[in-house]
C-alpha cells in the first residue's frame, strides 16, 4: 500500500511561500542537526564503551552511518509532516514549510541517505549493526511519524525507542552481538525520552493543539503530564544505575549516574507540583528540558570515562 504524506485539515493549512531553490544548508537542516548531535554522541559512546576494539576507520564508518541513518529518518519525518510543521511556530521556518524546498526532493534525499547508511554499515562493519540501524530508521520514519504521533498521546512513550538505538548500534558495531549492557543503554534513553520531551511539550502545547497532534499535555491535560514526568524521573534512577548494578561498570559511572539522575529528579519535582499561571514563563519546565539534554551527554560521557579508566588499570 502506497504511503502519502500527512495533509493538514483546511482549518490549519498555511499558505506556503513561493518555492526558492534549495541550498545545501536546506538539505543539512532536513537532518535535524541539533538532534543528530545527541544521536552521534550516544552512538559514539556505545562504540567506545563496548568491550574489544575496532579499527579507527571502521569505527568512523559506523558513526558516519549512524549519523546518515538519523539524518535520513529526520528528512523523511519532515517530508511527511510538512503541513504540520507549517502550522507550528517552532517549525514553520524549516525548509519545506518555508517554501525553500519541494517535498519530492526531501523524500528522495531521506530515502537515499537512509539506504546508503544501512548498506555501508552492513558491507563495512557488520550486518547485525546494519539491521538494527534499518530498524531504527523504520521505527522513527514510519512507526512514530506515520502511525503513533498523530494517533495517540503515548506517541513519545512508544516512539522513544527510535532515539534509543544509537548506543546499541555503536556497541554492536564493535562486538557483533547484543548483550545486556547495550540493552540497558537503550532502556536509559527510552525512559529518559518522555520526561525530556514532555517538559518541552508543556511550554509549546498550543502549537501541538493547533495542528491536532495528540501530545500528552493536549489530550490528558497538564496535571497528568506533570505527574508522569515525575514518575519517569523516579524510574530513571535505578535504570540509569543498572549498568553499575550488574557489574558492567565501576563506581565511577555508578556515582555519576546517581548524582545526575537525582538532580534530574530534583528538577522534576517543581514541574510535577505546579500549575501554569497567567503569563507564565514556564521556567521550571524550561530548566528541566535544558538539563535533560546536559544529563544525557554527561551520563554517557561518564560511561566512556569509566571504560577508559578501567582500560588504563586505574580502577578495578
Amino acid at each position: 500500500m502506497a504511503l502519502t504524506p500527512y495533509m493538514a485539515p483546511d482549518s490549519m493549512t498555511q499558505t506556503v511561500p513561493t518555492q526558492l531553490p534549495a541550498e545545501w544548508r536546506d538539505f543539512f537542516a532536513l537532518t535535524k542537526p541539533r538532534v543528530m548531535s545527541l544521536v552521534i554522541f550516544t552512538g559514539l559512546c556505545g562504540l567506545l564503551a563496548a568491550p574489544g576494539s575496532i579499527h579507527p576507520v571502521l569505527g568512523f564508518t559506523a558513526i558516519l552511518c549512524i549519523a546518515l541513518g538519523a539524518g535520513g529518518a529526520a528528512a523523511l519525518n519532515q517530508w511527511w509532516e510538512a503541513d504540520i510543521d507549517a502550522g507550528m511556530k517552532r517549525t514553520a521556518a524549516r525548509p519545506l514549510p518555508s517554501g525553500r524546498m519541494n517535498r519530492t526532493d526531501a523524500r528522495d534525499f531521506g530515502v537515499l541517505i537512509s539506504a546508503a547508511s544501512v548498506m555501508i554499515m552492513g558491507l563495512g562493519v557488520n550486518w547485525l549493526a546494519a539491521a538494527i540501524l534499518a530498524l531504527s530508521i523504520f521505527y522513527y520514519a514510519v512507526i512514530y511519524t506515520v502511525w503513533l504521533k498523530p494517533r495517540t498521546p503515548q506517541n513519545i512513550v512508544i516512539g522513544g525507542g527510535a532515539g534509543a538505538f544509537p548506543p546499541l548500534i555503536g556497541w554492536v558495531a564493535v562486538t557483533g552481538e547484543i548483550s545486556l549492557m547495550p540493552v540497558l543503554l537503550f532502556l536509559i534513553i527510552f525512559m529518559w525520552t518522555p520526561p525530556h520531551f514532555w517538559a518541552l511539550a508543556l511550554f509549546v502545547k498550543t502549537d501541538y493543539a493547533n495542528v491536532g497532534i495528540p501530545m500528552m499535555p493536549v489530550v490528558r491535560g497538564e496535571a497528568s503530564t506533570r505527574r508522569q514526568i515525575l514518575a519517569y524521573a523516579v524510574l530513571l534512577v535505578p535504570i540509569a544505575a543498572a549498568p553499575w548494578l550488574i557489574g558492567g561498570t565501576s563506581y565511577v559511572y555508578g556515582v555519576a549516574s546517581l548524582a545526575l539522575t537525582l538532580a534530574f529528579l530534583a528538577l522534576s519535582v517543581p514541574v510535577a507540583f505546579r500549575q501554569t499561571g497567567v503569563n507564565d514563563t514556564m521556567k521550571p519546565e524550561k530548566r528541566l528540558f535544558a538539563f535533560s539534554i546536559i544529563y544525557l551527554f554527561a551520563l554517557f560521557a561518564a560511561l566512556v570515562a569509566d571504560r577508559v579508566l578501567a582500560n588504563q588499570g586505574w580502577i578495578a
